[in-house]
């Protein structure tokens, strides 16, 4: 994964969120553009999730990001 490819669904407008897969098979859903940090370097993310705890991920462990169609979830929109 790199940086560049990372930052095109980071900072996609609108945002959608999305999942990051890791090669030891963990994932991490990313619901909001707010919940993530870029190290200086781009090497490593943080991501933050729901219940205030982070993940610290190196970017080459990331096999995988799955933007998700829509919403985060529990952030519906209602029809007019």
């Amino acid at each position: 994964m790199t940086t560049e490819q990372l930052r095109e669904v980071w900072k996609a407008d609108p945002f959608r969120p999305f999942t990051i897969h890791l090669a030891d098979e963990r994932i991490v859903t990313v619901n909001h553009r707010d919940f993530l940090m870029l190290s200086p370097s781009g090497r490593t993310i943080i991501a933050y999730l729901p219940d205030d705890s982070h993940r610290v991920i190196d970017l080459l462990l990331v096999t995988e990001l799955k933007v998700h169609n829509g919403a985060a979830a529990g952030t519906r929109r209602r029809k007019a």
